[in-house]
């Protein structure tokens, strides 16, 4: 994701010679394809590494479950994850017959709490897929209809983008001029109301030693339901090593 945003910031900047040069329309084209190129590029480098997923579920500001997977890519192209070890629910502390009693019944609130947001979690989810990675073909259509604008900085400029998938939504990238990669990705949207389910994701990027980018952590806040969902990727591992 983040070459093809480093794409996205590279012909945002020439937009102008492009367009003078070969037409508003075959600068866009050109764009696209780049973009397309990048994407391809990192997956395939990603795909030499095995990684630590890391997830946190949170429920009005206390963590309720946490969990670790073992990640990499499989045949088909996607990312494979297999559980780890030691992946739980918080303990709950106890003194005595009677707090034990109240420590289990908790438990058992908080289970059914946590399963019945599953569906909305799920439906959550899959909005998040739809701004991450971004799609070259709605950022085109986000410069045709005028809802894209960069904003020059030092050290970090911002690339804004609205209605990109849904009316009143924003996309929002950060990227530092000087370090050539991008710093922040936000997401600001909803599921159906854009007051009672609201979708705040966040992500910050990093590299590792050979240049490969990856996500280091993403945040998602569905602020209709005080959850939030904080998947932190580490110790990447080149397969075979």
């Amino acid at each position: 994701m983040l070459r093809t945003l480093t794409v996205i910031w590279t012909v945002l900047l020439s937009g102008t010679a492009l367009a003078q040069q070969s037409g508003a329309s075959g600068g866009k084209q050109n764009a696209i394809a780049a973009l397309k190129q990048s994407l391809a590029a990192n997956q395939a480098a990603l795909k030499q590494y095995a990684w630590t997923e890391t997830t946190q579920i949170s429920l009005k500001g206390e963590v309720k479950k946490q969990e670790q997977k073992e990640c990499q890519y499989g045949p088909d192209g996607k990312v494979q994850k297999t559980p780890l070890p030691g992946s739980s629910a918080p303990q709950q502390q106890s003194a005595g017959g009677n707090g034990r009693r109240g420590s289990a019944m908790k438990q058992r609130i908080v289970e059914k709490k946590v399963g019945e947001m599953k569906d909305y979690m799920d439906r959550v989810a899959a909005l998040v897929h739809e701004y991450a990675p971004p799609d070259p073909q709605k950022i085109q259509a986000a410069a045709a209809a005028g809802n894209l604008s960069v904003n020059p900085a030092q050290p970090v400029s911002t690339i804004n983008i609205h209605n990109y998938l849904k009316q009143g939504d924003s996309v929002v990238i950060g990227f530092d001029t000087a370090a050539k990669s991008i710093a922040t990705y936000n997401v600001n949207s909803y599921l159906d109301d854009p007051n009672a389910d609201a979708v705040k994701l966040a992500v910050n990027f990093a590299k590792l030693p050979d240049g490969t980018n990856h996500v280091a952590q993403s945040v998602l806040d569905a602020t209709g339901k005080s959850i939030q969902v904080k998947v932190t990727n580490s110790d990447y591992k080149k397969l075979g090593q």
